[in-house]
C-alpha cells in the first residue's frame, strides 16, 4: 500500500471490526437470542452492519416485548464478551495515543463496548460514545457529532475509522474530514483509504499514516 498521512486534530474509532472482533461471540449470542424472540433469525446471514442492536431488535419483535429483548441480548452479549479478539495492530496503536486524541464511537451499548474493549486488551477511552447516549444511532451523524464534541472538536478536524456502509454514512453525514475503512463489510461505501486492519497505521505529529 502506498504511504499516506491525514492531518487530524481528533481520531474516532468505531468499535467492533475496527479495535475488536466480536464477530464469532456476537453470532453465538444472537443465536441464542434468537431461539427465544426471533426463531429463524441468522446473524451470519441477515446482520445489518453497523447499527444498533435494538434497532435491529425493534425490527423482530413485537412492541410488547421490546424492552425484555432488548435487555435480553445485551446479557447474551456481555456473557460472551471474554471472547473477544483485538483486531490486528489495534492494541497498539490505541495505547500509543495520548487520551485527548481519541474516543470510540460505538453501536454498541456501553457496558458491552466496555467489556468488549477490555477482554481484548485496550485501554478504556476518556471519551466513549454508546448506543444509549443518541437519539439515533448510525446512520445517523447523531454519534460522531457528540464524539467530536466530546473531545472538544470539530468534525472536519478529525478522522473516523469505521468497517460497515452505515458507519461510513453516519461519518460523512456529520462533517468528518477524513473515513477510513477497515475490512472487507463495506461494500461500496465512500471512504478515503482501506486498510485491511491497523497494522499499518499509526499516530505521528498530529497526523494519521497508513504504510
Amino acid at each position: 500500500m502506498t504511504s499516506l498521512r491525514f492531518p487530524v486534530n481528533g481520531i474516532l474509532f468505531d468499535c467492533d471490526g475496527v479495535l475488536v472482533d466480536s464477530l464469532e461471540p456476537a453470532a453465538v449470542a444472537w443465536d441464542r437470542w434468537a431461539a427465544t424472540y426471533s426463531p429463524g433469525y441468522d446473524f451470519r446471514t441477515q446482520v445489518s452492519h453497523g447499527v444498533r442492536a435494538a434497532d435491529t431488535v425493534a425490527e423482530l419483535v413485537a412492541p410488547d416485548v421490546l424492552s425484555a429483548a432488548i435487555a435480553a441480548l445485551e446479557e447474551e452479549e456481555v456473557r460472551g464478551a471474554d471472547l473477544t479478539k483485538p483486531i490486528a495492530g489495534s492494541v497498539a496503536l490505541t495505547r500509543s495515543l495520548p487520551a485527548h486524541v481519541w474516543a470510540v464511537v460505538t453501536s454498541a451499548a456501553r457496558r458491552l463496548a466496555v467489556a468488549r474493549l477490555a477482554a481484548s486488551g485496550h485501554p478504556i477511552p476518556k471519551e466513549l460514545v454508546a448506543a444509549e447516549d443518541v437519539e439515533a444511532g448510525k446512520p445517523s451523524p447523531d454519534p460522531y457529532l457528540l464524539g467530536a464534541r466530546l473531545l472538544g472538536l470539530d468534525p472536519d478536524t478529525c478522522v473516523v475509522f469505521e468497517d460497515a456502509p452505515a458507519g461510513v454514512l453516519a461519518a460523512r453525514r456529520a462533517g468528518v474530514r477524513f473515513v477510513i475503512g477497515v475490512g472487507d463489510h463495506l461494500e461500496d461505501a465512500e471512504v478515503d483509504a482501506r486498510v485491511e486492519d491497523l497494522s499499518t497505521v499509526r499516530y505521528l505529529d498530529g497526523a494519521i499514516h497508513l504504510g
